[in-house]
């Protein structure tokens, strides 16, 4: 028979109070960090703005890492998703030489609405498309998928007014080139929304001077905007013989724009993201409406 061994502690520790020995424990414990963090919503829609809430213990630094190729060092970061997908956020807090990490898929779901990021010199904005003009939509979906925008200049800027582009033949163009009369060959049937109207940040279609108020094929503008009053609107609805919604005169007043210009172009589409930069372009300085300096574009759709 084998004789059965029996583990003893060492006499030392037996005789240390219940409370240091539990006090010791927790010391230890005390030492290592615990990663964790939360976020705000439960569900996101692309292009999503998360806020992290880190609420980590026992921490002194913090690795981020947001499954997109991007991360942050930063305690509790905010972090924008322009694409949909899972993604797998990894939270790594450190102290000293001990570590631990915390890992979260977060879903973000396809908009609802079509949106494109249009970049420039000046920054990008987050222009969602709307459905019920879709042949303008498609059609703008269609030359961005062609890379047709690449490196197309803004050639038009009137401050309180609009900032328009498009023109293929503006790349690179010297100061001395005319430009401005550029497109694709075609035109896109007019399509009148009463939903929609020429509020500040407006995307809308350009075009010539044709009894269908047919578009360009290609160019485009955006609605910087003046101020807007109840007597300016009204007059609009006596002119043209429509009534704004509550909602439209709103915005309007609010915000401004230039209603001069509705049901005589189509509007397809709305910055959500990025005034700022519509303003800066809106302020550089330009000679007979073109900018001094190129201001490119790059257009791509944002799933």
């Amino acid at each position: 028979m084998f004789k059965k061994e029996v583990h003893r502690l060492p006499s030392t520790v037996c005789r240390l109070p219940f409370a240091v020995l539990l006090f010791i424990i927790l010391l230890s414990a005390c030492g290592v960090p615990k990663a964790s963090f939360t976020h705000l919503n439960s569900t996101y829609e692309a292009p999503a703005t998360i806020e992290f809430k880190n609420t980590s213990t026992g921490a002194e630094s913090y690795e981020w890492d947001f499954g997109d190729g991007n991360g942050s060092d930063t305690i509790a970061p905010i972090h924008q998703y322009e694409n949909s997908g899972n993604y797998l956020v990894t939270l790594r807090a450190e102290k000293g030489a001990r570590a631990t990490v915390y890992q979260k898929y977060i879903a973000v779901r396809a908009p609802q609405d079509c949106m494109v990021k249009l970049e420039t010199t000046f920054g990008d904005m987050t222009i969602v498309l709307f459905d019920d003009t879709p042949e303008h939509r498609d059609n703008f979906l269609k030359l961005i998928s062609q890379e047709y925008y690449d490196g197309v200049l803004f050639h038009r800027v009137i401050p309180g007014f609009m900032v328009q582009g498009g023109d293929p033949g503006s790349r690179k163009a010297s100061q001395s080139k005319r430009i401005g009369s550029g497109g694709p060959g075609y035109t896109v049937p007019a399509e009148f929304s009463p939903r929609r109207v020429h509020v500040r940040g407006a995307l809308a279609a350009a075009r010539d001077n044709n009894a269908a108020k047919a578009s360009s094929g290609s160019q485009f503008y955006i609605v910087h905007g003046s101020n807007c009053t109840e007597e300016r609107l009204a007059k609009i609805e006596q002119e043209r013989g429509f009534r704004y919604t509550p909602e439209q005169r709103e915005a309007y007043l609010k915000t401004g724009g230039a209603p001069q210009l509705d049901k005589e172009y189509t509007v397809f589409g709305m910055v959500i993201a990025g005034l700022d930069v519509l303003d800066k372009i809106a302020a550089t300085e330009t000679k007979n409406d073109r900018p001094t300096k190129n201001i490119d574009m790059k257009i791509r759709e944002v799933f």
